[in-house]
């Protein structure tokens, strides 16, 4: 891996003063890179999906199932009289054996959407088709497991009733059938529950400790610069690309548009001050009022602007 500075020239910025100089975009094929080296390809996808499942917080799990348990009461009780009401041939106690089996093993595989919800990529729109393929598959796999699982253990249990209570032979009909009829129930409720599980995750996320980085690869043109992330200073659009300004001066282009950047940085002190520029808010040194409500970031030679449109951003910059 080279460090050489970026050569050429650019157009001055009116925003920014600071060494190096800058260069217009490469036409090459420059793909994007992510924090650490970590790929972006099919690999890479896998191996995240590893590190969420070993970083899996059993209280998201127990909060759902309690979450999970009281719907499925409230279905078996409505369910269980419906079913009364229409077929009042049937024993009054029998609606509630198929009702309550169902929410039993329900309960009880709570933990196979739990497990699919971790594992599964959550940035689809970041990492592209690969991670939308992968995400669909986890899920649809995850769901035909689930389902199965759910059919098997209920009719199990239907069977062990029936049989203890000595009400004659449980005869569910062709396995084929019950499974096809149970999936598309199955599959809503899968789904319900993955959303559960997402948004407990995301209630939470606030609590986790900043996991910094020890650098941020950019992939300029054929090499990649392996950059700290404390060392980049700032990121400013230009065009179909992105300008890194690193604190040693150099200016390496990627191709990418800024706010798939802002999504990899934000959660290490980046923020969007300008709806061209993210700042880093570690490097920042002065904020100077422009008047009409913008200002400049200082950040060493360096200087961005922030726009009066951002003032969020002004409120973490003053700090």
């Amino acid at each position: 891996m080279s460090d050489g500075d970026a050569s050429g020239s650019s157009a001055p910025d009116p925003w920014v003063q600071g060494p190096g100089g800058g260069r217009p975009p490469a036409r090459d094929g420059r793909g994007r890179s992510g924090t650490g080296g970590a790929s972006r390809g099919t690999g890479g996808l896998f191996e995240g999906g590893l590190e969420r499942l070993r970083g899996l917080d059993g209280r998201d799990l127990m909060v759902g199932v309690l979450v999970i348990a009281a719907g499925a009461a409230a279905v078996t009780v409505v369910n269980a009289l419906t079913v009364q009401v229409d077929n009042p041939e049937v024993d009054a106690w029998e609606p509630w054996v198929w009702e309550g089996t169902s929410a039993f093993v329900v309960m009880l595989l709570a933990w196979l959407p739990w497990l699919s919800t971790a594992g599964a990529p959550p940035d689809m729109v970041r990492d592209g088709w690969r991670a939308r393929a992968v995400f669909a598959g986890v899920h649809l796999a995850a769901a035909a497991i689930w389902s199965a699982l759910h059919v098997v253990g209920m009719m199990s249990l239907r069977l062990a009733v029936y049989g203890w209570a000595g009400a004659g032979p449980y005869e569910p009909g062709p396995a084929g059938e019950v499974y096809l009829y149970e999936f598309r129930k199955d599959l809503l409720s899968y789904a319900a529950f993955v959303g559960l599980f997402w948004i407990l995750r995301r209630l939470r996320r606030p609590e986790r400790p900043t996991l910094r980085p020890v650098s941020f690869d950019i992939r300029d043109g054929a090499r990649i610069i392996r950059a700290p992330v404390g060392e980049i200073l700032a990121v400013s659009s230009a065009g179909n690309y992105v300008e890194f300004w690193l604190a040693d001066g150099r200016r390496p282009l990627m191709r990418a548009t800024l706010a798939a950047i802002e999504v990899e940085l934000e959660a290490y002190g980046f923020v969007r001050a300008h709806r061209s520029w993210l700042v880093n808010g570690a490097r920042v040194t002065g904020l100077v009022p422009d008047g009409s409500g913008d200002w400049t970031v200082e950040l060493g030679t360096v200087r961005a602007p922030l726009s009066r449109r951002f003032p969020e951003a002004l409120a973490r910059l003053k700090g």
